[in-house]
């Protein structure tokens, strides 16, 4: 399955590394790699997580307290978010990029 950033969730991802990276050297990589596993894990099985609504889905980070909200279309999944499970819950939920 193909997988790709939204605009809005490329520079979330963008943001919350620099955030983390000031707080602790290394700490922005840390959660990369986080997300690299969340990707994988939604490569090999885009239905297993926690479905939003009709449409949408979150695969929560194992280390770091972020969700990846993602939509499946036409076999590819387009990441909407990189959203943080308890600030400003469910401001992503009118993304259409």
């Amino acid at each position: 399955m193909h997988l790709y950033f939204s605009i809005a969730a490329r520079e979330e991802l963008d943001e919350a590394f620099e955030y983390l990276e000031l707080q602790q050297l290394g700490l922005g990589y840390r959660f990369t790699n986080d997300v690299d596993e969340a990707l994988a894990r939604i490569r090999s099985q885009p239905l297993a997580w926690h479905p939003l609504n009709k449409y949408l889905r979150r695969c929560h980070l194992k280390h770091f307290r972020y969700g990846l909200i993602y939509r499946i279309f036409g076999g590819q999944a387009e990441i909407l978010a990189v959203a943080h499970d308890s600030r400003r819950p469910g401001y992503w939920r009118n993304r259409k990029d």
